[in-house]
């Protein structure tokens, strides 16, 4: 009876110590030691766009030459902006610039720079933080938000979230959010197709994709 006592202890012994040296791993891990055996998930599905010109305000972000004009991604997406620039004014709508701090109107890349009566507003990040962006909107009675620029990671997931909090509806162009890589780019489009309370306010498309 002790002998086959002993060995049930040992046996269960070992069996704790094999799954509980299994389970402390598990606890230790973290996302950077998971980091190359992260599956990329599924794109998020891009949907076309109908606005009403009347109450959609395009945003163009950031769109400078000593930020934008010396990222090869964002001079890519230079074209589509400009079409979708130039598709909106032709249609109407209201077109609002944002610079980014100790920068100037006339830092803006010429193709894209605005016209004379289309109002700029400066902040980092957050277009909303300590300017009169909402005033602007609420004047012009805007709905929803067209947000293209750079960085993807900076100026579009957080003027983009924020205009969302605040209740307009935000549209975001894939191809005109551009980042210094690819991985931003990515990222924050499934974070903005995903993030909770702000996703619901959110359509992914592409500038082709949008009609006024």
């Amino acid at each position: 009876m002790g002998g086959r006592f002993a060995i049930i202890c040992a046996v269960i012994g070992v069996f704790w110590v094999t799954t509980g040296g299994a389970a402390s791993k598990a606890v230790a891990s973290d996302i950077v030691d998971e980091w190359a055996n992260v599956k990329t998930p599924a794109a998020p599905e891009l949907k076309a766009v109908t606005a009403d010109p009347k109450t959609t305000a395009l945003l163009m972000g950031d769109l400078m030459n000593p930020s934008c004009g010396k990222r090869p991604r964002c001079v890519a997406a230079l074209p589509a902006m400009k079409k979708l620039l130039d598709e909106a004014r032709a249609a109407k709508v209201a077109v609002i610039y944002s610079l980014p701090p100790n920068t100037t109107p006339a830092d803006i890349i010429p193709d894209v720079a605005p016209a004379a009566d289309e109002p700029s507003v400066q902040s980092g990040v957050d277009k909303f933080f300590k300017t009169n962006l909402e005033q602007i909107l609420k004047d012009k009675g805007i709905q929803t938000v067209i947000v293209v620029g750079t960085s993807a990671e900076g100026l579009v997931t957080y003027t983009g979230g924020e205009a969302a909090l605040r209740g307009y509806n935000v549209v975001i162009p894939v191809d005109g959010m551009a980042s210094v890589e690819a991985f931003a780019e990515q990222y924050v489009a499934w974070h903005m197709a995903h993030v909770p309370i702000i996703s619901p306010k959110v359509t992914l498309t592409r500038t082709g994709m949008i009609k006024f």
